[in-house]
């Protein structure tokens, strides 16, 4: 049996950071488990190539249950199974959330979660090309640039947004997020920035880190109350780590849950019916799911220079000899925050704009030039869950998102939707703006019809969150230090821990919460 002081389960955007900052002491030793293999590979390195990761061995590849306010439908839950996790995966937008999501977690119980908090690890984190500011750093291992080739609809599409009441922002990481604009993303020279690009493969060569891939975590052992191991399996065989101090477990909002249930906690009634040893008997674990709901809408453009030209050879040819160009986009190139209401205290709906036809997580095609809105819920009320399929560890776990169960998301999205069909009609946007093709010309403009078209259409935009959330030992599964209730010598560190999902996308959070945990783990937090 090898020993190490800390064994973390999961080389995603959590795991990655944590690997870097926990080895800087040479005299502790890591071990980094990850089921999935390398991310060397052009898809990765290309940003507007993720799409073509979906449903590949470097995805895990998810599906929810039938949803029961979709009329039954499964949503697709891609997610990173690979080196970087899913930053090796997204759409590399670095958006870190609002103030008041912070604050909130704070006031829910997570202290010291608060946005002042918070914000000197996202600073710290940070590499911003634009330079450092109150709320900006330099010199962090994660990239963060302007994208190189913004696309000229793009702009249009945020001018537009301007037409219609919603202010331009240069910065929704900043003082204030709610606004019209460019997204920044993690690229450096015209590649993802991922969280292996930035945390781990700078360090690979240290001599107290250990790297072991397509190694699938079966179970965290756990003696007289205390995490002692991790076992897994690889290539054909089951292997035992100890944890001289800690197990960590990264591994995202859908596999830590799923872990720590194979390991004995959870619900009793679901362990039991799977045969599992109760160690904790606590519901909240996997529970609380939450994710962003959005429906795209696409429309035939007259633009030119769309990313319908991004892979003829004359762009794939500049992209690799230059990594300039069409295929630098990160597709969603820009958006924006704004409220649904105006007697909300934070924007509950975020815009991502694609000039291109990106519908079906990209599978499906369109010939021509078109672009793309996607209106998002970033603040639902609606909670999901992760349970057991079956006490084998490889053996998907079962994932509901029970998106619309509260009534209030539809309403809230239905804004988001007419907003953007208000924007196509601004001075900025009309002329640019073609035949539609999802929702399609046949379909009327009334909202009884929108609304049925938007249940019909709902995605996820892949932001998994708060299924081992912190807080109280009652209410939650881990304490504020990310320490899991009722085990010693055990904690979770991604982005299950939020307790409640951040209002935008959350790579960016999943770092700084990870920045942030290995100061708790060192003792300095």
């Amino acid at each position: 049996m090898a020993e190490y002081d800390y064994v973390i389960v999961g080389a995603g955007s959590a795991g990655c950071v944590l690997a870097n900052r926990l080895t800087a002491d040479p005299s502790v030793s890591v071990l980094l488990i990850e089921a999935g293999a390398s991310d060397r590979t052009m898809n990765v390195r290309i940003p507007a190539a993720f799409s073509k990761l979906f449903k590949t061995k470097r995805d895990w590849d998810y599906n929810t249950e039938p949803e029961p306010h979709l009329d039954g439908r499964s949503l697709y839950i891609p997610r990173g199974k690979m080196l970087g996790g899913s930053s090796s995966m997204n759409a590399m937008i670095y958006i870190r959330g609002n103030r008041a999501d912070y604050d909130g977690w704070a006031e829910r119980g997570a202290k010291g979660w608060g946005y002042d908090d918070v914000l000197p690890y996202f600073r710290r984190a940070e590499n911003n090309e634009r330079g450092a500011d109150a709320y900006h750093g330099t010199g962090g291992p994660l990239n963060v640039a302007d994208l190189g080739f913004p696309n000229p609809v793009t702009q249009s599409f945020v001018d537009g947004g301007a037409e219609v009441g919603i202010p331009k922002n240069s910065d929704f990481n900043g003082p204030h997020q709610e606004g019209m604009g460019l997204y920044q993303v993690t690229q450096k020279r015209g590649q993802r920035w991922s969280a292996s690009k930035g945390y781990l493969r700078p360090i690979l060569k240290r001599p107290n880190l250990t790297v072991r891939t397509e190694a699938l975590a079966r179970r965290v052992v756990v003696s007289h109350g205390r995490a002692t191991a991790v076992e897994y399996d690889r290539q054909g065989e089951t292997i035992l780590a100890r944890a001289r101090r800690e197990v960590i477990l990264s591994g995202g909002a859908i596999n830590s849950p799923q872990l720590l249930m194979l390991s004995g906690i959870g619900s009793a009634d679901q362990l039991r019916a799977h045969g599992i040893d109760v160690l904790v008997d606590n519901p909240n674990v996997g529970a609380h799911l939450q994710d962003h709901p959005f429906v795209l809408m696409s429309w035939e453009t007259s633009a030119k220079g769309t990313l319908a030209e991004a892979e003829k050879p004359l762009s794939l040819g500049r992209y690799l000899l230059t990594n300039t160009g069409l295929l630098s986009s990160n597709i969603g190139e820009g958006g924006g925050f704004f409220r649904s209401s105006d007697d909300l205290d934070a924007p509950d709906l975020q815009f991502h704009f694609a000039p291109a036809f990106f519908q079906e997580h990209g599978f499906a095609t369109h010939t021509g030039p078109a672009l793309s809105i996607g209106p998002t819920l970033v603040a639902p009320a609606s909670r999901g869950s992760v349970t057991l399929r079956s006490a084998d560890p490889a053996a998907a776990a079962r994932i509901s998102t029970n998106v619309f169960d509260d009534p209030a998301d539809l309403a809230a999205l239905m804004v988001g939707v007419e907003k953007a069909l208000e924007i196509t009609k601004t001075s900025a946007l009309r002329e640019l703006v073609g035949t539609p093709l999802r929702p399609g010309p046949e379909l009327g403009a009334s909202r009884a019809e929108l609304e049925a078209w938007v249940k019909k259409s709902v995605e996820l935009v892949y932001h998994p969150t708060c299924t081992a959330r912190m807080g109280d030992e009652a209410s939650a599964v881990v304490d504020p230090e990310l320490r899991v209730h009722g085990i010693d010598g055990l904690r979770v560190v991604d982005a299950s821990v939020m307790p409640t999902v951040t209002r935008g996308n959350t790579n960016a959070p999943t770092i700084m919460i990870a920045e942030k945990a290995a100061d708790l783990i060192l003792g300095r937090g």
